[in-house]
């Protein structure tokens, strides 16, 4: 089955596709301070707080469970990458994680004070979760969160302050952001080098997996490629079928592939997508393992590009460029009109003048019932946005 999160969409209308605040921060000049919470033999923790955003709290728990998550986005990112490589990506990105929680809490707290409701993007998106993974229903999704050592409300409400915090960030922040068509012809001449290319195709891919099935079982599963293939030929979108019904490891990505030039493709394979042009399907391909449609998504003669074929890439790049110095004007605002504390010994890389840094006792002010933590590969992790610098 295909691994699938919550996820943040891509930036060209909202907010930025950029990984989860999920790691701790390690104080300034040096590990993480002694947690002197203390367990009783009724399995409560007395947590330390490292930090109070208005009426929330950052404990050294969601520290702790931040930083795995960092680790894990690292390896399922290079997953041919040697420990010592992961550990430098993680190092990188340490010093803003205590921000990245903090610009989290600010976001989903503005999102409720403007009434933003989501509840029917939640449940949306546990449906397409639920989909992509092939459950039959909410019911048994609920029922292997549960299992996996997640609770599932807190596993919605995760899901539900992602979405508010994108809806803060596409309302306050992306939706001002403008890129003129003259910006891009801009970016475009003085920047030839950066479109000069070999022959390449981008595709994607419906897969039907046929493994351990019975000849009848295939002869079905055959039929279930053509008819898929069939809508995409009607006009459905691709990408959505490929994210529902695709038994590939690309399914949550909506089929992508990637990029791929002559010489890198099965020569059958080549043969057929090299001649297509964007927007086509190959017919269903039996494989030893399934059924395949490849779609070509864009293709590029050799050469210098054409700036129709990388005006969307031209444009996605300068969002980004204004986009992060704007997102982080916004969440300095955030940051003065509310009250946030860090506790000595842990840095809010994005600190401002107002923002009052005080001790925070250790001493009993939170308490925890202690709960099995257990990585939900099946699912992934949770993931929100994060800003940059």
């Amino acid at each position: 089955m295909s691994s699938s999160a919550p996820q943040t969409s891509a930036a060209s209308a909202s907010a930025p596709d950029t990984a989860a605040p999920a790691a701790a921060a390690t104080p300034a000049g040096g590990p993480a301070p002694e947690d002197p919470a203390d367990a009783d033999t009724n399995g409560t923790v007395i947590e330390e707080i490292v930090a109070r955003v208005n009426d929330d709290i950052i404990t050294r728990s969601d520290l702790d469970r931040a930083r795995e998550e960092l680790a894990e986005d690292a390896r399922q990112a290079c997953p041919g990458c040697s420990a010592a490589d992961i550990q430098d990506q993680v190092a990188k990105k340490e010093p803003d994680l205590l921000r990245n929680l903090i610009d989290q809490r600010l976001l989903v707290q503005r999102a409720k004070d403007d009434d933003i409701n989501v509840d029917a993007d939640v449940v949306k998106k546990l449906d397409d979760i639920r989909q992509q993974n092939h459950i039959a229903s909410m019911e048994d999704l609920e029922t292997k969160v549960d299992d996996s050592g997640m609770d599932f409300e807190d596993y919605k409400n995760g899901i539900r302050d992602q979405l508010l915090t994108q809806e803060v960030i596409r309302k306050e922040v992306s939706s001002r952001v403008i890129i003129a068509q003259a910006d891009i012809q801009k970016y475009y001449t003085d920047h030839p080098d950066e479109f000069q290319r070999p022959e390449q195709v981008v595709l994607r891919e419906i897969f039907v997996s046929t493994d351990n099935k019975t000849p009848d079982e295939i002869a079905a599963l055959q039929k279930k490629a053509q008819g898929l293939l069939d809508r995409v030929r009607a006009g459905d979108d691709f990408g959505q079928l490929a994210t529902h019904f695709s038994d590939g490891s690309t399914a949550k990505d909506g089929g992508e592939l990637g990029t791929f030039e002559r010489g890198q493709l099965a020569p059958d394979i080549e043969d057929q997508v090299f001649k297509m042009n964007r927007n086509q399907t190959t017919d269903v391909i039996q494989t030893k393992t399934g059924f395949l449609i490849l779609q070509v998504e864009q293709r590029y003669e050799a050469g210098l590009q054409p700036l129709d074929k990388v005006s969307d890439e031209i444009e996605n790049k300068l969002f980004e460029v204004k986009m992060q110095p704007q997102l982080r004007d916004y969440l300095r605002q955030l940051r003065m009109d509310s009250y946030v504390q860090v506790k000595p010994g842990y840095v809010d890389s994005a600190a401002v003048v107002s923002t009052q840094i005080q001790e925070v006792s250790a001493t009993p002010d939170a308490t925890k019932k202690v709960k099995t933590q257990h990585k939900f590969l099946f699912f992934g992790h949770k993931k929100f946005p994060t800003q940059g610098t």
